[in-house]
């Protein structure tokens, strides 16, 4: 699925992202680090042209991925409606700086 590793294991990884995706269709915009926000993107892409389909099929395939039924509600009933007019760049990116820590680049991931 993914080509970056992210300095994880492959089930960290994939729980992070999972949860990373689901807190950005439960928020609208999260804050993360710029490779991390590169991956949930072309996910959270993903998620939202199944929610576009609208049927059974993808609404089962989305909650085999996102963790919360309620996230997956709000996915079919609100932001794909919202975006069936549209191509795809459903997410923006937008960089606010460095992480005191490790200077690792932030962003701000959020639906258009």
């Amino acid at each position: 699925m993914s080509y970056r590793k992210l300095g994880r294991d492959t089930g960290h990884r994939r729980a992070m992202l999972r949860n990373l995706v689901t807190s950005l269709l439960r928020e609208n915009r999260i804050q993360t680090t710029e490779s991390r926000a590169k991956e949930v993107r072309s996910i959270a892409d993903k998620m939202i042209t199944l929610a576009k389909r609208g049927d059974l099929a993808a609404r089962r395939q989305a909650l085999a991925y996102i963790y919360d039924e309620q996230v997956v509600r709000k996915l079919f009933n609100e932001i794909g409606p919202r975006y069936a007019d549209r191509q795809g760049g459903y997410t923006r990116i937008i960089r606010v700086g460095y992480r005191r820590g490790d200077a690792a680049p932030m962003v701000i991931l959020e639906l258009v």
